[in-house]
């Protein structure tokens, strides 16, 4: 496992439960995928206000493993986004120096949609400013059972198969563990995002449903952060109080 990094004003990787674009496009009396298309837009401002602000890497939910038992209408949608959003963005966050890597099962996508990610990462795998990952059928207990599942196919013995090994063959094996969890959206819940990564993140929850999550938002929950005290499992040493004489 990643070492927890030493407490910092900035956090070098902030992880993101992107809810509410549902209930978002709900209040102003519209479908669902306006606001799955409204967050896909928000995505883009933040992750290079993000970037501006000293954060490294920016991972987000975007599809879980759970979200097959949607309607099949907004499964459908949802997957015609992405191909939307690759060729809508790509070459400006491809310019703006963001780095993008997908984290997931692929087995369960589409040709077309495997191959538009592989675009992405091929085409920004250069980048250095910021990665973005973008988490799509993905789920924490399915990356710590693949992980175990390559550990069985090397043929490792028990005593081989420790936290650092199986941290090597997490999906975002290439990122330190985020340092801030942030969820939109007014839910208190992780969701089954990151469940390995995530043992010493920070965690901030925000009733702003994500396509209202601009600046102003990310300024409150750096700051957030920035006021934590964190002590990965450390406690602070008693004061001694000298004996009366």
């Amino acid at each position: 496992m990643t070492e927890p990094r030493p407490s910092a004003t900035v956090p070098r990787h902030v992880a993101v439960v992107m809810d509410g674009n549902g209930r978002w496009a709900r209040k102003r009396y519209m479908p669902r995928f306006f606001g799955h298309k409204a967050g896909v837009d928000v995505l883009v401002r933040a992750v290079n206000a993000f970037a501006d602000r000293g954060v490294e890497h920016l991972s987000v939910f975007a599809f879980s493993s759970e979200n097959w038992k949607r309607p099949t209408e907004e499964v459908s949608g949802l997957m015609s986004l992405v191909l939307v959003a690759v060729s809508k963005y790509l070459t400006k966050l491809a310019g703006d120096g963001v780095r993008i890597r997908i984290a997931g099962d692929r087995e369960a996508v589409s040709d077309k949609l495997r191959q538009a990610w592989e675009q992405a990462e091929r085409l920004t795998e250069h980048n250095r400013r910021i990665t973005l990952t973008v988490a799509f059928n993905y789920g924490g207990r399915w990356d710590i059972v693949q992980a175990c599942r390559a550990a069985v196919a090397q043929g490792l013995t028990p005593e081989q198969v420790d936290e650092a090994w199986l941290s090597r063959h997490m999906a975002l094996a290439y990122a330190p563990d985020p340092d801030l969890f942030i969820r939109t959206g007014g839910e208190m819940r992780i969701s089954n995002f990151l469940l390995w990564q995530s043992a010493y993140a920070e965690f901030y929850f925000t009733e702003c449903l994500w396509p209202d999550f601009d600046a102003r938002e990310i300024d409150a929950a750096l700051a957030a952060y920035a006021r934590r005290d964190r002590r990965f499992g450390t406690i602070a040493a008693p004061q001694l109080v000298p004996e009366s004489s």
